[in-house]
């Protein structure tokens, strides 16, 4: 028996909703989308031999988010991927300046005077990527949630488990020693599996 045949579909009333929402590169947070995650945890091993069997690798992270991990993806870095690495990067280095423990992120409100205080503390840096003014770096922030990282709160947003992806990878780099930079590099990503997922939803 095939590993499709031996899936029970109607098991999975919300296959299609948790497809579309994986297939287009965002993650799925368990604070944010209690239901689908809920179902997901359920029935877990029936979504992963479906995916499987379909050629998609689905990822879940314990610490509360889920993602379709891509081992070929291209390696270009999209101008979106860059930027958003490149707002985390600068996000938790303010934190880790002010002593804040890093894995807590989710407790931290985003809004407009944080955005502007990052723009003053780098101004230089964000300038290269045209991110030096609000209203770009608020629509940024707005791309971070549409792709699962953040969620709308109030005036500003709230970061969610996804970005535990991120905060990975730049702690592997600073114990590795190596630049900030590297963690824009298209190796060095924590979404290069994505491909080109951000730059096919700017177009």
């Amino acid at each position: 028996m095939s590993t499709l045949q031996s899936i029970d579909l109607q098991r999975l009333p919300f296959l299609r909703e948790l497809f579309e929402l994986l297939n287009a590169g965002r993650h799925l947070n368990r604070l944010s989308q209690q239901r689908l995650w809920a179902e997901l945890e359920r029935e877990q091993a029936q979504y992963e031999a479906l995916f499987a069997a379909l050629g998609y690798t689905l990822r879940i992270d314990g610490r509360g988010f889920a993602w379709f991990h891509f081992e070929d993806a291209s390696n270009n870095v999209s101008k979106t991927t860059r930027q958003l690495a490149l707002l985390f990067m600068l996000i938790f280095e303010f934190k880790a300046d002010s002593g804040v423990h890093l894995a807590r992120f989710t407790e931290w409100p985003i809004d407009q005077g944080f955005l502007l205080t990052l723009i003053e503390k780098n101004n230089l840096l964000l300038r290269t990527e045209h991110l030096a003014e609000l209203e770009p770096l608020t629509q940024l922030m707005r791309t971070a949630a549409n792709y699962g990282f953040a969620i709308a709160d109030g005036a500003g947003w709230r970061l969610l488990p996804a970005l535990f992806r991120y905060l990975d990878r730049f702690e592997e780099l600073a114990q590795r020693g190596e630049p900030d930079d590297a963690a824009l590099s298209a190796g060095d990503r924590p979404d290069s599996d994505q491909g080109d997922d951000f730059e096919r939803d700017d177009a």
